[in-house]
């Protein structure tokens, strides 16, 4: 058993001593008709397989039956040049066939065969191998979509997408192989030219030297040798090469190639008949007729048989219901059914719907890449937030105009945008005059002043300093911001039950000993909420839990447990909102504080802020005037207050400012250097 494990790594060894060990004719002929037999497998396999994958050793076996060929060529080389030309059997035999007494003849079909197996077969093979390898490569990010789709929406299970995943990889690892294959092909070609040069020239000065004979016995002995020995070194590559093709052109069937061919090419019986009729009408400018007639005829019989067999299948009938005889005809037919009425009751969480005129920058055919700019959103989102975002629904919509797009949440609009696909949005610099000519417009994503600009004028924007965004990177972060701003809409509990099941991959001990025994995923899911509408991340899941661990048993208000875990989360939030080490704030007075915490009121399931509306009205005056002196110098407006104060103060400040940040002291880590710009104070 162990030496049937090692038997290929013997054979490859051995394969490479056929280089140097000097072989006798017989046994030479024993290895060209392996060889030959090999090759015939091989080509057989690559016929007879549903799909590439299951041939994946092929690259190897390509290798391995290259080098096999070149050691033969090596020994038959040797045997012609020290035997007076006898090389065995095998390659007298095809010698003399091909020849047939005539050498020129003879060495001009060898050519031939030589140069349509380099010229057609293997440079054919070789950039199908090197197209289907780009082409795996570049579909890699649209197809692990799908699969996150289909995982997201229960279509298929974690492993079911494992291994789908795997047979994407090993499709992109098979095709980069055959792309290096390839070149032993196109190698094993010209190679078989050089030695069979060698083999004619050396083989006469040998002759000359032994003397064997006349220059014409000279050149006939050694000419049948070299071509036999071409031939069963080319005939075996022929099929190989051949094989090659036939593998990376081999797209994925439920059948063989044998059965498509059948069902594919003869699958029109009206194709057959009116090739037949016009390969008949060849007969009327001088082609021969017994044999256009024959084919002709044999075509028509076939299509009439085909056609005739077609009309006699049974029709199939569309299922409706109660009545499954019944074709559907109209809507009404469709909606007798009740599930399909039910269907219509889903809703999807995140739908984009495209006027007509965006369709190519969503289609993949068209070239679009708009899916794949999706995906690398989730993975950053990801990355970032600590949640991985549902699948994107995108359908196109006769009711919205031809340039427009609307993203939906949850099967209602929350933003929509106009885009114009031939164009560019261009942003100008607020340094620089205004010089473009353009479409008038505003960004959709943060309401900046913007123009669309053809293509004509893009390189003397570019040059007059402005920020060109292409129609896809539009949308693309126009849903982006969308997506950041109502992530909290979209982690429900089906999502949260995910990320607790991820965590238990590497702390399974928190997650048990918190949920449900201390904390429901109901409460979590609140937290988690909280913390992504004021954009903090929840990636460390571990640490949230291990917080709620501690004050959940004493502490039941969900604001009040997100402000403890907003703490423990100090080092993320720091890092999130500082700047190069340096936290730029806007402070609130403690007189202010003292007022809001005066008026808080608690209740059974919480607390509330009751102040005069003279109060609040003085307090986001004075708000708004601090922040309307820091807007140009930040990026975010951040309010630090202190920690009781925080939550109170947020929801204060959000129904006028809603993008406001408000962070306390003890969010802020101890080496973080704050500058306050300003103070709240009435």
């Amino acid at each position: 058993m162990k030496l049937f494990n090692n038997a290929v790594s013997v054979l490859v060894i051995l394969i490479i001593g056929l280089l140097i060990i000097p072989l006798p004719p017989t046994l030479l002929d024993f290895m060209f008709v392996v060889n030959l037999m090999l090759s015939f497998v091989i080509l057989l396999t690559t016929m007879y397989i549903h799909e590439s994958l299951q041939f994946s050793i092929f690259p190897s076996l390509l290798l391995m039956t290259t080098l096999f060929r070149l050691a033969l060529n090596v020994s038959s080389t040797r045997n012609i040049l020290f035997n007076n030309g006898y090389a065995g059997k095998v390659i007298e035999t095809f010698g003399e066939f091909v020849i047939q007494g005539n050498i020129v003849v003879g060495l001009v079909i060898f050519l031939i065969i030589v140069l349509v197996q380099f010229i057609v077969i293997t440079k054919g093979s070789e950039r199908v191998a090197e197209v289907s390898a780009r082409f795996t490569l570049d579909a890699m990010p649209g197809k692990q979509m799908a699969i996150d789709a289909d995982l997201s929406s229960g279509l298929i299970d974690e492993d079911q997408a494992r291994e789908r995943r795997s047979k994407i990889q090993r499709e992109a690892d098979f095709f980069g192989a055959m792309d290096g294959a390839s070149k032993f092909v196109k190698g094993d070609a010209i190679i078989s030219l050089i030695v069979t040069f060698i083999n004619l020239i050396g083989g006469v000065i040998m002759g000359f030297i032994n003397n064997v004979g006349t220059f014409g016995e000279i050149m006939q002995v050694y000419s049948i040798a070299t071509v036999g020995d071409g031939l069963m070194s080319q005939i075996p590559a022929l099929l190989i090469s051949v094989a090659t093709g036939m593998i990376v052109t081999r797209s994925a069937s439920e059948s063989n190639l044998n059965d498509d061919v059948s069902k594919q090419l003869f699958s029109q019986p009206n194709v057959l008949i009116i090739a037949a009729l016009a390969l008949a009408a060849l007969c009327f400018i001088g082609f021969p007729v017994p044999q256009v007639l024959i084919v002709s005829g044999t075509m028509l019989i076939l299509g009439i048989i085909m056609l005739r067999r077609k009309a006699a299948a049974p029709q199939a009938v569309v299922e409706t219901g109660p009545a499954a005889d019944e074709e559907i005809t109209n809507e009404a037919a469709f909606y007798k059914n009740i599930d399909n009425v039910y269907n219509l009751l889903n809703v999807e969480q995140i739908e984009m719907e495209f006027g007509y005129s965006l369709l190519p920058l969503v289609n993949e055919d068209s070239g679009g890449n708009f899916l794949d700019r999706v995906v690398m959103f989730r993975k950053q989102f990801a990355t970032e937030m600590g949640m991985v975002i549902p699948s994107v629904w995108l359908k196109d919509s006769g009711q919205l105009n031809p340039n427009q797009y609307a993203i939906k949440f949850k099967g209602e609009m929350v933003a929509s945008g106009d885009v114009l696909v031939d164009h560019y949005l261009a942003l100008a610099p607020s340094d620089i005059e205004d010089t473009v000519d353009g479409i008038e417009t505003v960004e959709p994503a943060f309401g900046i002043p913007a123009k669309w600009i053809s293509e004509d004028k893009k390189i003397k924007a570019e040059l007059a300093g402005y920020t060109l965004i292409d129609p896809t990177s539009v949308i693309i972060t126009h849903l982006s911001e969308v997506i950041k701003a109502h992530a909290y809409e979209l982690l429900n509990r089906q999502e949260v039950n995910n990320m607790l099941q991820n965590l238990k991959k590497v702390n399974e001990t928190i997650v048990n000993d918190t949920i449900p025994a201390i904390f429901p995923v109901s409460e979590l899911q609140k937290v988690l909420c909280n913390l992504l509408r004021e954009g903090v991340p929840i990636r460390d899941l571990e640490t949230i839990l291990e917080t709620l661990a501690d004050y959940a048993p004493s502490v039941k208000d969900a604001d009040m447990l997100t402000e403890y875990v907003r703490q423990a989360l100090r080092r993320t939030i720091s890092h999130r909102f500082a700047e190069a080490g340096q936290l730029k704030v806007i402070t609130l007075d403690a007189n202010i504080e003292n007022m809001i915490m005066a008026s808080v009121k608690k209740v059974d399931n919480g607390s509330y802020l009751a102040l005069d509306p003279k109060t609040i009205q003085s307090i986001i005056g004075s708000a708004t005037k601090e922040l309307n002196k820091i807007k140009d110098l930040v990026q975010y407006p951040i309010i630090l207050t202190s920690p009781i104060v925080r939550i109170y103060f947020k929801k204060l400040v959000d129904q006028f400012y809603p993008n406001t940040v408000v962070l306390s002291f003890n969010e802020v880590e101890t080496d973080i250097q704050i500058q306050a710009l300003g103070n709240i104070e009435i």
